[in-house]
Parts: structure tokens; C-alpha cells; sequence
């Protein structure tokens, strides 16, 4: 990341409660596009740091003018950030007031009563993001009696398959070896979500594809390449014949009312989002699912990196812990951390 990324000229953030068990930025009813409406932003994986991730995208959301909620996994005894913990996710109910839900969630089982919240939002058809390991979010027990258990990525493809649009297949590229380049699917280039989004690169692999839904949109392709550096060519193999789709649009059909605006993409490490044009992607997502693509302009929307930004590389065992909430309202890990910052992704 270079500084040029940063948005120097954002307002001061203000301190989370010493309290919170979530992020809280309220919201701007007089600052389009957002309005002061209501992202609720999930982050439970044990290996991308999403925890990390989904505050900076909560951050940039919010200097658009929306209210963004992040919503953590945690520790239920020290209330302390803990990407290890599939159980507990504070703060469920939020998702009830949401205009839009983006979830980097992977493998939980959460209780009954918490889960309630969020199957009630989708089953609503209200517009719903996928990042990554989202495709499987869901890992219940077999002995498991929960009535929500069918949204296990096991059960039938689960939340993934039927929701999203795929569940966990495999690495398609070589998992920590082979990063990705997006490449524009030729035949949706003129979609308005793909505006001003054309270097997108993330040291993650390319997720293996199936078939997608016939109501879905492709619009990135992963191009594996043979390393780890933006710099790096695509391999020469069949893997790349055809690329597998890694970002997609899903008007899911529902029984009671218009079709579901659904955004995913299987990038998400939080390196991956050092890519300002991942990250335009996202935004420009936002205004599509909540029909406004009129409003996206011809070079996308506004990208910056809000706050500070060091992000984690992915793997297990790698999240940086002993932080609570209110210690992250400016960036996870916080300002003082003395790691190095990444290389420049943009």
C-alpha cells in the first residue's frame, strides 16, 4: 500500500465505547450514495482475516455515507477478537435494520437464536454479499438437530450452493503458491458494477467453479499465475481453459416478491483488498444491489483506504490477537503494531 491510497482529507474517526462488542461508524442521511443506510459487515474465518479486512471496508462504506455494523467473532469470555471461535458472533440482531449484509464467514455453527437473524434477512430477499470462504459458511455437526442445519456447505451445497451460487469445491490454483489475477469477463464488460475496475490482483488462489446459476453474471475471471507478485504471468495450462469465475452477480428468484441482488467474489484474503480496484468492485456492488446502478459513475465509485491498514497474509494460526473492539475502530491491528506494511497491490 502506498500512502497516495490513503484518504488524508476523512474525518477524524471517533472512539468505539470501551464497551462495544461491535463496530459501530454511523451513517450520513444528507451524503449520497449512502444515506445513512445500514451495512452490516460479518467477519468468522480462521484463515483470511477477515477480521481485519471487514472494518477497512466497513470504513470506506461509511465515508459514502452509510451506517456500517461490523459484527465479530469473539471470545464469549474476554470479549476479545477471536477468528478461532465458531460460535459466537455478538450482535446478530443488527442485521435486522439492514439494507445490506456483507459476510466473510467460514465454517460456523452458531446458536439457533443468533442464526435466526440472519436467515430471516435472506430469506427476506434484501441484497446479500459473499466474500470467499463464504461459499462455505456453515459447518454443522451431523448429530445436529438446529433447524438451520441444511445450511451446512455439506448438506447439498448448503447456504453456498443454493444462496450464493456455489459451494466449497477446491483450490483451483495452488493454494499460497499460484495468486490471481482478475481478469473482465468479455461479455459483461459493460457492466456498470465493472466500472473504472480493470488491475485487479490478490495473492489468493483461484477457487474451483463448477456451474454457476443460469440467473448469475459473471464478471471476473481468475487468471492463476505461476507466483506470488503482481508482476507474475499466468500459467500455461489447462486450469486456465477456461478461467473459473472468481467475482459474480445472482438475481436469486424468490417466492415472494422480486429477484435477490447477490454480489460474490472468492477473493477476500485480507491482502487481496489492498487492490483499490477489489475494492471499487465492491463499492460499485453496493449501489447495483441496492438498485442504483445509475449512480455509479463512469470511473466507479471512490476507493480509498480508510484508516490504518496492515494486513495480515493469510493462513491458520497467523491472526494477530489479544484485541478487543474499541482497540480496532481505526484499524486492525491497531496503528502501534510494529509489523511492516505490505507492497503496493494498487
Amino acid at each position: 500500500m502506498s500512502t497516495s491510497d490513503l484518504n488524508t482529507d476523512a474525518p477524524e474517526l471517533p472512539e468505539s465505547p470501551k464497551s462495544a462488542k461491535w463496530l459501530h461508524y454511523p451513517g450520513d442521511a444528507n451524503r449520497d450514495p449512502g444515506r445513512a443506510r445500514r451495512v452490516v459487515l460479518l467477519a468468522g474465518d480462521e484463515e483470511y482475516r477477515s477480521e481485519e479486512a471487514m472494518p477497512m471496508i466497513a470504513r470506506l462504506l461509511n465515508q459514502h455515507g452509510f451506517e456500517t455494523i461490523v459484527l465479530l467473532s469473539q471470545d464469549p469470555q474476554t470479549s476479545q477478537i477471536d477468528p478461532d471461535q465458531r460460535h459466537y458472533i455478538p450482535g446478530m440482531h443488527l442485521i435486522d435494520g439492514a439494507d445490506l449484509v456483507i459476510m466473510q464467514l467460514r465454517f460456523r455453527e452458531l446458536p439457533d437464536a443468533d442464526m435466526k437473524h440472519l436467515v430471516d434477512y435472506v430469506d427476506s430477499g434484501k441484497p446479500l454479499t459473499g466474500i470467499r470462504t463464504s461459499t462455505h459458511a456453515f459447518a454443522y455437526r451431523q448429530e445436529s438437530t438446529s433447524p438451520y442445519r441444511d445450511w451446512s456447505w455439506d448438506r447439498n451445497g448448503g447456504f453456498g450452493r443454493n444462496v450464493l451460487g456455489e459451494t466449497w469445491v477446491a483450490h483451483h490454483g495452488r493454494h499460497g503458491a499460484e495468486a490471481t489475477r482478475g481478469v473482465v469477463d468479455g461479455n459483461n464488460a459493460a457492466h456498470p458494477v465493472l466500472r473504472g475496475v480493470e488491475d485487479v490482483f490478490g495473492t489468493t488462489d483461484v477457487y474451483a467453479i463448477r456451474e454457476l446459476p443460469d440467473d448469475s453474471v459473471v464478471l471476473l475471471r481468475g487468471a492463476i499465475l505461476t507466483g506470488m507478485s503482481p508482476s507474475d504471468k499466468p500459467v500455461e495450462d489447462a486450469r486456465n481453459n477456461p478461467m473459473h469465475p472468481i467475482a459474480w452477480l445472482r438475481m436469486r428468484p424468490m417466492p415472494n416478491g422480486p429477484p435477490q441482488r447477490i454480489f460474490v467474489s472468492t477473493m477476500g484474503a485480507a491482502h487481496d483488498w489492498s487492490s483499490e480496484d477489489l475494492r471499487r468492485l465492491l463499492t460499485n456492488a453496493t449501489l447495483w444491489q441496492l438498485g442504483e446502478s445509475a449512480s455509479i459513475p463512469e470511473d466507479g465509485l471512490e476507493a480509498p483506504i480508510i484508516g490504518h491498514w496492515n494486513p495480515t497474509p493469510f493462513g491458520f494460526g497467523t491472526a494477530r490477537t489479544g484485541f478487543r473492539v474499541d482497540e480496532i475502530y481505526a484499524g486492525h491491528p491497531p496503528p502501534d503494531d510494529a509489523s511492516p506494511p505490505p507492497p503496493s497491490t494498487k
